[in-house]
Parts: structure tokens; sequence; C-alpha cells
């Protein structure tokens, strides 16, 4: 039997008379010259492809393929007799010879596999792997000596091989190699299909091979090659179109092998892109992997789980950093940063870094990426989870929420330093008074849950003091509950931890400390819901327009803030001196609390025993430490994190618009050039206690 090199190849070897015999004997009712029409009733591409089946055959006529139309061009053969002269043939938009029929191919497949796996021939073997290794690119290019499968010739053997999948097993994986790494995307719709149907039927039949055709798969999902969709012979296909090609194969296999599933999960966590892989193509795969979710809902927690992974690590990235630069440069580079959908183009450096190093330049790009990658990717998952809360049911948004829950407890809260993820709780929890309690009364069990480690009771303490302190759609009601489980939480504290107390020690009362530092930055942004005119029913603004002797709070407010301040424990010392210092201003100015001298006598107190979160033995909290003056002194302190300070990421921030409370002044205090001159930094704007700056 023929091989198959030399059935798809033309005579071009043969003699004059040799070639012509052979034409002849062929005796095919098909002209050379011009191609026949076919006849009778037309049928769609696809329907054509779904009647296929492996007893159907083709006829010379029918198997040829009709879209892939050659240049002319004039061929020599390579290895002619020496007697006899070489014979220039010039190749029209058909083939020189008879295009096999598909049960003659069928067979011929069957063959090779045979002899390769019983029989250790393999030329017949590696033959076939050749029609679909062959780079289809190469057709317009003369020094590409090796004639390219025409697209009947890879139809053909495709449908032979889905005739003996069965006989594809480990032996063939060679070949099954190839086929899956063969050009396939750029293809027209009929080809398409009909390769589709050989992953589905391949990974059916052999379960061996489902890891590799769902890693083919996957591994497109982050970016297209540039030239996959312009093949010679064929329409362009543009990349939203191989995208879905991409799915649709993606979808038939996962209909077909339903526990396949448990494959495809790690594979989306593995093939992620690298740290260093652009912007573009973290944004890519993750719209890709959300329209995953669609056909595969039970991968619906795994994948939104692998997307804040990597969401996560990147966000805490930035904010290392950021802080590497000066402040005021780190903030410059989160404004300076486009909006734009491109995110590859290059933004211009030289207007935050003018004098720069080559060195700092490039960390600047690398930031900026950084910073489109997490802007890109946050914004996809608020247009996920918007739907359910915006227009779903009651139970819709509660699910929603348990699932943003649980991604928040276990990817989020663990990690230190986390400056954008941790939005999306911010932004839906307040979409329903059910869902703020929702999400603070989580952070509260945190809280007070002995068996979670410290570190995250601290920093459950730092989510809830931000979440009620800023979000603007949290009622004063819920404000004032908050802060009186806290002042009644960090009373028991207190009474816990004072007799065994020598001193201030961030190590050994954290949550103590942590608590007392969430307590008085509430009372800095939402002191107006605190107050006795607000329990009976007047609004922040009515409050904002009495005389500061008219305010008043209620009675345990005052006692049992003043027993923990002037306890042994001193949170003064320990908590961040930004918020102390506002605090101090704020509690003065309405004759709650005077700590003007207790803060001078901190001054002057040496704590060698501070220790930071960060220094805290847990890798969950990478190993960012900062120091911080206190006073003459240098020593640890708690940092002054708080998660949701204000929010600068170009194109996400639309969704926060009217979620925050604002920075307000305090009547008759920041309006007062006279006022208190003993208070530290009595000009502090909005900024400053914002972010709670160390610097004093």
């Amino acid at each position: 039997m023929p091989s198959v090199a030399t059935a798809r190849t033309p005579a071009l070897t043969a003699t004059p008379s040799t070639h012509y015999s052979k034409m002849l004997a062929a005796s095919s009712p098909i002209s050379i010259l011009k191609p026949a029409k076919p006849t009778g009733t037309k049928r769609t591409m696809e329907e054509a492809e779904l009647s296929l089946s492996p007893s159907s055959s083709f006829s010379d006529a029918g198997a040829e393929d009709v879209h892939v139309k050659k240049r002319p061009r004039v061929t020599f053969a390579e290895k002619a007799e020496s007697q006899a002269p070489p014979i220039a043939v010039t190749q029209t938009t058909t083939t020189m010879a008879p295009m096999k029929s598909l049960p003659v191919v069928r067979e011929e497949v069957r063959k090779a596999i045979h002899r390769h796996v019983m029989m250790g021939e393999n030329e017949a073997y590696d033959e076939i792997k050749e029609i679909f290794t062959a780079d289809p690119k190469k057709a317009d290019d003369p020094a590409y000596s090796y004639e390219l499968p025409t697209h009947a010739d890879l139809r053909n053997h495709l449908m032979g091989l889905l005739s003996h999948i069965s006989s594809l097993d480990r032996n063939c994986s060679s070949l099954v190699t190839a086929i899956l790494n063969s050009e396939w995307l750029g293809r027209d719709d009929s080809y398409v299909k009909l390769f589709t149907r050989f992953l589905g039927n391949l990974a059916a039949a052999q379960g061996g091979y489902l890891s590799l055709v769902l890693k083919m798969l996957v591994t497109k999902l982050a970016g297209i090659p540039r030239g996959t969709g312009r093949l010679p012979g064929y329409s362009p296909v543009s990349t939203p179109e191989i995208f879905n090609r991409v799915h649709k194969a993606l979808r038939h296999v996962m209909r077909l092998i339903p526990a396949g599933s448990g494959a495809l999960s790690p594979l989306l966590s593995s093939q992620f892109p690298f740290d260093t892989d652009s912007a573009k193509s973290y944004i890519c795969y993750t719209q890709n992997l959300i329209r995953i979710v669609s056909y595969t809902p039970e991968l619906q927690s795994d994948i939104l789980a692998v997307i804040t992974e990597k969401l996560v690590k990147v966000d805490v990235q930035i904010q290392v950093d950021l802080e590497d630069f000066e402040d005021e440069l780190g903030e410059d580079l989160l404004q300076d940063v486009s909006p734009e959908e491109d995110v590859d183009d290059e933004a211009d450096d030289d207007s935050i870094v003018s004098d720069e190093s080559d060195d700092d330049s490039n960390r600047v790009t690398e930031i900026k990426g950084n910073i489109q990658k997490v802007d890109g990717m946050i914004d996809i998952l608020f247009e996920y989870y918007t739907p359910p809360f915006m227009t779903g049911s009651l139970d819709d948004k509660e699910n929603a929420l348990d699932l943003l829950l649980s991604h928040f407890q276990t990817i989020i809260l663990p990690t230190y330093r986390s400056r954008h993820s941790q939005f999306l709780l911010f932004h839906f929890s307040q979409c329903s008074p059910v869902l703020v309690d929702r999400f603070a009364s989580a952070c509260v069990q945190i809280i007070f849950n002995k068996l979670q480690p410290s570190l995250t009771r601290q920093s459950a303490a730092a989510y809830l003091a931000s979440f009620v302190a800023r979000g603007a759609h949290i009622s004063g009601e819920v404000v004032r509950d908050v802060f009186d489980i806290l002042l009644t939480h960090l009373n028991n504290l207190r009474d816990s931890f004072e007799d065994g107390c020598r001193g201030p020690d961030l190590r050994r009362y954290g949550p103590f400390y942590s608590t007392a530092q969430a307590i008085i930055y509430i009372f800095c942004f939402r002191w107006r819901d605190l107050t006795t005119a607000a329990i009976d029913g007047d609004s922040p603004e009515q409050v904002e327009e009495l005389e500061p002797s008219q305010v008043g709070f209620p009675p345990n407010i005052k006692e049992i803030l003043h027993k923990s301040i002037y306890s042994r424990l001193n949170p003064l010392k320990i908590c961040s001196p930004g918020i102390v210092t506002e605090f101090a201003r704020i509690a003065h100015h309405f004759q709650l609390l005077y700590v003007y001298p207790l803060l001078e006598t901190n001054k002057r107190l040496r704590v060698s025993a501070f220790r930071s979160i960060a220094s805290l033995t847990n890798a969950n909290f990478g190993s960012v430490e900062r120091d911080v003056r206190a006073g003459d002194h240098l020593g640890y302190q708690l940092d002054a994190y708080f998660p949701f300070d204000p929010y600068q990421l170009p194109r996400s921030r639309r969704w926060l618009e009217g979620d925050y409370v604002e920075w307000r002044g305090i009547p008759g205090l920041d309006d007062d050039d006279d006022s208190d001159s003993e208070a530290d930094d009595d000009g502090e704007d909005d900024e400053e206690i914002a972010t709670a700056t160390d610097e004093e």
C-alpha cells in the first residue's frame, strides 16, 4: 500500500510517461484544471458536521476542500531520474493527484496505528504525525520545500483517527500530542467542530488524556499567540471568536465528562500567569476564568478563590513597593496609572520620577503594571458579583455574601497589608442592613474567638472598625451597637490583663490594644452618631449645630474609656500616634476626656518589649515591619492599618462612589485658628487621619 506521503504528494519525481499513465489510470471524472461544482441540496457546515459518523464516507469530490486556495507556483522534481528531464507543474486551486476517499484514509490510519503498536513499524505512523505538525503559516514561504497537507487531508485524517479513537492508548501518546498541539483555532468552523468532537471523544474514551486535553485548552486562556487567526487560505478569525472556540471545546469536554471538574480546577490555578507576565494577560485570564463559571458552576468557589488569591498577592506587593518610596510619590503612582483599556501601553514615568536611575524607573514601571493588574482584576470581580446583589433575591444576596465571606476569612483576613481586595466586602456588604449585620457579626465573632490566632483577631478588629467608621450606608444604630460591643470587650480584656500587667506590651496584650485602637478610630469618624442627641433622634447635621457644651455622650463611654486609658496597659502608648492625636483633640473639645498630660508622659516612657503586628511569627503576614518613633525613643507600636482607607485605583473606584464617610472637620475646632495649642498637628487633614500616618 502506498504511504500517506506518497498519496498526498503529486508524482513529481516520475518520468513523463509514468506521470500521465497514473493520471489516466485514476479515471477521475473531475477535471484537474477546474473543480466540479457540487450538486443537490445545500446543507450548512454545522449540519454536515453533526451528521458525520465513524462509518460515514466521502466521495473524492466531496472530500476536497474548497476553502483552501493556493497561489499558483511552480515546483520541480528534486529526485528526477537523470535520463528524464524535470517536469514543471503549475499548481492551481486543486491538487494534482486525486484526493483519497475517507474509507481509504480510515484504513490507512488503522494500519498505521496497528503496525506502530504491534510491530514497531513507525513509517506510516510518523507520516500521520507530520500531517498535524506541519506549520500552515509556511504555505506562502517559497523556501519551505515540504508540501503542506491540504484542509481535506487534515479533515480526513482527523475523521480516520476519530473512527479509531479506542486504539489511541498511551502507546500513541506522541501522535495525540501532535494533534493537540496542531493549529486548529484559525481554521474554518467545520474543522473546529470536528476537532472539538475529537477532543471530547478522546477524553471520554481514553481517560489518561483528559488532563492533557484540558491543559491544552486552559493554556490558551491567558492570551492567543500572534498569527493564530491568520492562516493562509482561511478567513481571518478575531481574538474574541478564538476564545469562543476554546470555551466551546472546554464546555463540550466538561459536558461529556462531568467528573472532569476535579482535573480542571488545579489546572486553572497552576496555569495562572506568572508574576512577570503583563497586566493584559492577568486581566484576560481572569475574564476567561469568570466565563468558565457559567458552564461549570460547581467550580464557582474554586475559581473565585484562585482569582482572589492572585489578586491579594499582587495587592500586597503593591503596598510593600509603595512603602519603599516616599509617601507623596507612592500616592502619585496610584493616581498616575491610566484607566484606559489598553493596559499594555506604558505610561510616561518622567512626570513622577524625572531624575531617577534606570533601576528606579524600571521599578516604577513594574509597580504601575501591578496596579493595572489589581485594578483590572478587581473591576472584573465587581462586575461579576453585582447582579445577585443588585437584582437578586435576599437568598441570592446572602449566598453571594457567604462566598465573599469565606474568601475573606481564608484568604484576605490572614494576609497582612492587603490594600484593595477587601473592598468587595466593603461595597457589597452595604447593599442592605441585613448584609451589614452579617459582615459586622462575622468580624465580631472572630474578635471574640479565643481559638483564633491573636493576629487574626487583631486584624478582624481593624476591619470592623474601618468598616463601621467609613461605611456611608451604615446606620447610626449599627455604629452604636458595634461601639458598645467593643467597649464591653475592651473592659473585659482590661479586667483579664491588668492584674498581671507590668507595663504596655503589644506582644502580650495585642487583642486589648487592637480593640482600643478600633474604638478610638470609630470615635474619630462617627462621634456624631455616638452622642446622646443622636440616640434621641437627631441627625448628624443637627448634632453639628450644637454648642460643644451641649454635646454629650452616654456615661458608659466615658467610664470605660477612662479606666482603660489610665490603666497600666496604657493603650495610648501603643496605638498609632496619628489616631491618638485626633482622638485627644475631639475628646478634649467635647469635654469627654483630657489626655494631654498622659501623652506628654508617654513621650518620656521607653518600652523595649513592643512588637509590631508584622514582626510576629506568621508566614501569612509577610515580612513587612514598620519602626515607629514614640517621642525620642525608637520602639514598636501598633500599626495604623485600617483596611478601608481611601480607594484610588482609577478604573474600579467607580464602584465605590457614595460608599464612603469622608473626613469632616470638627465644628468650632478645625475652623478655629486659636484652638488648643497643646494639641499636636491641629491642621491634620483628611489624608492624615484617614491613613493614620506614623509620624506626628
